[in-house]
């Protein structure tokens, strides 16, 4: 991957595709990866990082959505189910599957109520009990058979639930077991997604930290956040993919129409292994009282990831949590898990993203439509290039929304799909095994190629699947891991530095690694990653101090996170 003074150098050249998507986050760079399969090249620019926003922000299930069913979004589900699959097979370096239970208070509570919400009749929230669920979940088999890589559902007793895992409520009179799927590095992703779109397809290029400004004359107006410059680009045509700033961007083309009405959602990381331990690995799913969807999800050993909210929010940029948040999540977590205590002392990394939900008049949030839609603008005298803006989508069905967009673009040109990107394995699940025999081989034969030691390996692996390779060949380089830091080395930080457009200290802390979201970051490693990203990119003192302070109070202030 080129680095980012490269990509500018592309931009001032003259030889810029005619395709501008604004917007690095899936959805966007799903596009670029879309187009450049079809041999099409576009022009990514993003305002801030790759996957800076609501990206970064998500569940962490790739999932069909069993609570859409509820709402009679059946074709969203069935969608979703299907992308579920392929990226358990696409991107198993990532993506994993995770058993999930569903606690059930009550056996038939609100049937009636969830027949007429999925028939459209009411758009009321109210209870679910086991036999709602269990017909949700018979449904969410059906719609899961194609590439199924999962077993289907069970439903236990509530004392048979009990048995497995007894920090469960003894409200709770039934469990329904199902299987979806967790992303471990959901930024990483997207960052493998761009190094696959301009593997591909070498005229494309995707830039971070350059925001698009007003469009005049034709030209849009591209504005550098780092080194406070200002460029122009006349394209034919203009994909906007910002997300929950769609409006926005929409704003500096000359469009007035309001398409979007995000809602925030905030997720809460604890250090909480005695909870971890009990839960087993299996991921709860539970209805609060106020019939929202929330979750408790074991990460690792320690860990334990939870949320979520659903706050109706109109700007954008108000998507950092609220304590008020916080007290609400510790508060539905008490009914489900009624021994367990949660204190804010106990909390490692804190997060919120705005959704990028169309607008809706909708009395109660969770009923705004999680689909998408493609919305297409023709040219105009003083906006002679197409528009087209995505309204809407979620993380698990970024290819087939993209794959959507681009049949818009090939019909635009007149031109044929040559591949669907349903087929094509994507980053560092290339060529690295799914099986777990046969990827302790290939860490074993990492760690004789390169000398390091077999656990590193395994760690290595674990972050990047085949990509693993590369690092390991770095760091067997140049030995040393960061002082105080078991976790990172200076070689991999210097590697990402060189090969994966980090343009400032917080690319690496929030979205390359996850150093700040695991927990465990001090002042003097953050100090110390610093120093090698201002060695490997070139940074005088003060531009290294700069980035240390800001990063500093962006992770106190928007994260939660206790550097002393």
């Amino acid at each position: 991957m080129r680095n980012r003074a490269e990509t500018i150098r592309r931009l001032t050249s003259g030889d810029v595709p005619d395709i501008l998507i604004v917007g690095g986050g899936i959805n966007g760079v799903g596009v670029f990866r879309d187009l450049a399969a079809q041999g099409i090249p576009s022009v990514l620019v993003e305002a801030g990082d790759f996957a800076s926003g609501t990206s970064a922000a998500p569940s962490r299930l790739i999932h069909g959505g069993l609570r859409y069913l509820e709402t009679g979004e059946a074709k969203l589900v069935k969608e979703s189910l299907i992308e579920r699959n392929l990226l358990l097979q696409n991107a198993h370096h990532v993506v994993h599957p995770q058993p999930i239970w569903v606690p059930i208070t009550h056996y038939l509570a609100g049937a009636m109520g969830a027949v007429a919400r999925f028939l459209h009749l009411t758009t009321r929230p109210g209870p679910k009990g086991a036999i709602p669920v269990k017909i949700g979940l018979v449904l969410y088999d059906l719609f899961g058979k194609f590439h199924q890589t999962m077993p289907n559902h069970r439903m236990l007793s509530g004392r048979a639930a009990r048995a497995e895992m007894p920090v469960l409520s003894e409200d709770v009179v039934a469990v329904g077991e199902y299987y979806d799927a967790f992303i471990t590095h959901p930024e990483r992703l997207v960052m493998e997604l761009i190094a696959d779109a301009e593997a591909d397809c070498p005229e494309a290029f995707a830039i971070p930290y350059l925001a698009a400004g007003d469009a005049r004359n034709g030209a849009i107006e591209l504005v550098d956040r780092i080194e406070q410059k200002s460029y122009e680009i006349r394209p034919r045509t203009v994909i906007n993919a910002a997300g929950a700033w769609v409006d926005r961007v929409q704003e500096g083309l000359g469009f007035s129409q309001k398409l979007m009405g995000g809602t925030r959602g905030t997720h809460l990381v604890m250090l909480k292994p005695e909870l971890t331990r009990k839960l087993g690995g299996k991921m709860l799913y539970f209805e609060t009282a106020d019939h929202r969807a929330c979750l408790a999800l074991p990460m690792d050993d320690r860990h334990v990831y939870v949320g979520t909210t659903d706050i109706r929010v109109e700007d954008p940029d108000e998507r950092y949590y609220t304590e008020e948040e916080i007290d609400y999540i510790f508060d539905v977590l008490k009914p489900v898990l009624p021994g367990e205590t949660f204190d804010r002392s106990e909390i490692v990394f804190a997060m919120g993203g705005v959704r990028p939900l169309p607008k809706q008049q909708t009395v109660v949030t969770g009923q705004i439509s999680r689909d998408h839609r493609i919305d297409q603008l023709p040219p105009s005298d003083d906006r002679p290039f197409e528009t087209v803006v995505l309204v809407g989508g979620k993380w698990t069905t970024y290819r087939a929304f993209a794959e959507q967009v681009t049949d818009v673009i090939l019909g635009y040109r007149d031109a044929d799909r040559q591949r669907s990107t349903g087929e094509l394995v994507i980053g560092g699940a290339r060529d690295f095994p799914s099986d777990k025999a046969a990827r302790d081989l290939w860490i074993a034969e990492l760690a004789k190629e390169t000398g390091l030691d077999p656990e590193r390996c395994r760690v290595l692996a674990a972050r990047y699947g085949a990509t693993a390779r590369r690092y390991a060949k770095a760091e067997a380089a140049a030995p040393g891991l960061i002082p105080g830091f078991d976790a990172y080395s200076r070689a991999e930080i210097a590697e990402m530095c060189r090969t994966e457009r980090v343009t400032r200290l917080q690319d690496i802390v929030l979205r390359r690694t996850l150093m700040a979201f695991e927990g465990g970051l001090s002042l003097d490693k953050l100090r110390a990653v610093g120093e090698v990203a201002a060695d490997a990119l070139g940074w005088d003192a003060a531009r290294q101090a700069s980035e240390l302070d800001d990063v500093s109070e962006l992770l106190r202030v928007k994260h939660r996170v206790d550097l002393e």
